[in-house]
C-alpha cells in the first residue's frame, strides 16, 4: 500500500515526489502545445505533398491521353494510306471493266465477278465520281478539253474522259473531263488591226513584206524623204 502523506511522520519533512508533483502537472501543458504544433505543421506539410502528387499525377495522365490519341490517329493514318495504295493500284483494272461494259463485253461469269470486285472496293471506301452536268472543280477535275456555250450557266463538265476516285475524302485520280463555259463571259478578246499594224511599226503590211521592203534612198542633199513623198525629210546622218 502506497503512503500518499506528502508530510513524511518520521522526519516531519515534506517529501520530495510530493514537492515535486506541483511542476510536474505544471510542465505537462507546454509539451502538449508543443505537441499540437508539431502535429499541425505535419499536417500542412502531408498536404502540400499530396497537393504536387495530385498535379503531378493530372500531368501524366494528360500526357498519356494525348499520346494515346496520338497514336490512335497515326494507326488510322497508316491504314488509311496502305488502304488507299491497294485501291489506287486496282484503278486501271476498273476502267478496263468500264470499257467493257460500255462496249457489251461484259456478259457471263466475267460480269458476275466484276460487280463482286466493284462492291467490294466500294466497302473499301472507294467512291466513283465524274459525270456530264457536274460543276467544275480544279481540286478534282482534270481539264482537257475547254469550249463555250450558252447552255451552261457557268463553268460545266460536258463530257467525261476519265472517272475520278476518292477515298476517306482525298483525291486517289482526278476525273480528266471537257469543260464548257458561258459564252460571252470569258470570251477571248479579238485583236484589232490597228494594233497589230502599231506593233509591226505602222508600215501596215505583213512581217515578211515588211522585212523585204527597200530601204529609202537618200537624195543630193544626203535626205530621205518622209512617208509619200510628202512629208518631213530625215537626215541621213
Amino acid at each position: 500500500m502506497r503512503d500518499r502523506r506528502r508530510i513524511d511522520p518520521e522526519s516531519g519533512e515534506v517529501r520530495a515526489d510530493a514537492a515535486a508533483a506541483p511542476g510536474g502537472v505544471g510542465s505537462a501543458a507546454p509539451a502538449g502545445a508543443l505537441d499540437q504544433e508539431v502535429d499541425g505543421e505535419l499536417v500542412a506539410s502531408l498536404q502540400q505533398q499530396i497537393a504536387e502528387r495530385t498535379a503531378d499525377l493530372q500531368r501524366l495522365k494528360a500526357e498519356f491521353d494525348n499520346y494515346r490519341r496520338r497514336v490512335e490517329r497515326d494507326r488510322q493514318q497508316i491504314g488509311e494510306q496502305a488502304t488507299a495504295k491497294v485501291l489506287a493500284s486496282l484503278l486501271s483494272t476498273l476502267d478496263d471493266i468500264g470499257r467493257a461494259r460500255d462496249h457489251g463485253d461484259l456478259e457471263g461469269p466475267f460480269k458476275a465477278i466484276a460487280e463482286a470486285l466493284e462492291a467490294s472496293l466500294e466497302a473499301a471506301g472507294l467512291e466513283r465520281y465524274g459525270s456530264p452536268g457536274d460543276e467544275f472543280d480544279p481540286s478534282v477535275h482534270e481539264a482537257l478539253m475547254h469550249s463555250y456555250r450558252a447552255d451552261v450557266t457557268g463553268p460545266t463538265c460536258v463530257d467525261v474522259f476519265r472517272a475520278g476516285y476518292l477515298h476517306a475524302g482525298r483525291v486517289l485520280r482526278p476525273a480528266q473531263v471537257a469543260v464548257a463555259e458561258p459564252t460571252g463571259e470569258a470570251a477571248p478578246a479579238e485583236v484589232e488591226p490597228e494594233a497589230v499594224e502599231a506593233a509591226r511599226g505602222g508600215s501596215g503590211l505583213p512581217d515578211e513584206q515588211a522585212a523585204q521592203r527597200p530601204s529609202p534612198i537618200p537624195d543630193d542633199t544626203g535626205s530621205i524623204p518622209g512617208p509619200d513623198n510628202g512629208g518631213p525629210t530625215v537626215s541621213a546622218d
